[in-house]
Order: structure tokens, then C-alpha cells, then sequence
């Protein structure tokens, strides 16, 4: 079962980076084109900081499939396929139909799931559990960057 929970996490992180991958897209002219808040970091850091939120949420799915009782390790990849969902969702409705304010909202439900998240890895692991800080404060500063972009747009 610990093997099957394992499998299950890293493919929610597989399903996580190939949709991101399908709809995310900077480089068109649609995003160009809106107006950038003042504080948005520059480019290279998204090139840094997601392939260690990737790396870093499929350790943490495999570690707590195979640190926690079953029914845990269930209520995480549960709860992290939820985020997973919200971030998909924040990811189209910003890239796609353009909608800002429903990819804002998706993404703030994201970074409060992160939070029972967190929760289960401090379970299995308290260096673990600050391995994943970064990416809570990544998506509670992207949650506050996509809503200063429907703001401003």
C-alpha cells in the first residue's frame, strides 16, 4: 500500500508540472502586455524556485506515504491533489480565458491547503517540513502577485 501511495504522489507532482506546463506561457504577447506590479521578481527566480517546489513536493509525497499511517498519508494526497487541482485551475484561468480574479481566488485556496500540508510533513519530518516552507511562501507570494494582477489589469 506504502508503494501505491508513493506512486500516487509522484504522479500528482507529474500531473502538477505537465499542466503547468500546458498552460502556463509568459512569453505570449497577452502577457506582455498587462500591467506588471513594481515588486514582481524578475523571470530567472520562476526558473529557480519551481524545480525545487517540484523536487521538493514529490519527496515530500513519498516520504509521507511511507512515514505515516496509511489513513494519513491518504488525508495528505488528498488534500495535495486538491492543491493540485487549484493550482491547474489558477494556472488555465490565468493563461486561458484570461480570467484573473477566478485564477486569484484558485490560487489562494492553494496556499491554505499547503497548510494541513505542512501539517502531515512535520509528522513525518520536521527538516522535511521546513524543505517545504519555501514553497508555502512561494505560493502565498504568488497568490498576492496574482491578485495584484487582477487589480491592475
Amino acid at each position: 500500500m506504502k508503494s501505491m501511495l508513493s506512486v500516487i504522489g509522484i504522479g500528482l507532482v507529474f500531473v502538477y508540472v505537465v499542466g503547468s506546463g500546458l498552460w502556463v506561457n509568459t512569453r505570449d504577447g497577452w502577457y506582455r502586455s498587462l500591467n506588471q506590479p513594481s515588486w514582481q521578481p524578475p523571470d530567472f527566480i520562476f526558473g529557480i524556485i519551481w524545480p525545487y517546489n517540484f523536487a521538493i513536493l514529490g519527496f515530500a509525497a513519498v516520504y509521507v506515504a511511507n512515514k505515516l499511517s496509511t489513513t494519513n498519508a491518504i488525508i495528505y494526497l488528498s488534500i495535495f491533489a486538491l492543491s493540485v487541482a487549484c493550482a491547474l485551475t489558477w494556472a488555465f484561468q490565468f493563461y486561458r480565458p484570461h480570467n484573473l480574479y477566478a485564477a486569484s481566488i484558485a490560487l489562494c485556496f492553494v496556499a491554505l491547503l499547503t497548510l494541513p500540508m505542512l501539517y502531515f510533513i512535520y509528522q513525518a519530518s520536521i527538516p522535511l517540513f521546513f524543505a517545504v516552507i519555501p514553497y508555502q511562501l512561494w505560493v502565498i507570494t504568488a497568490s498576492y502577485l496574482s491578485t495584484t494582477y487582477a487589480r491592475l489589469n
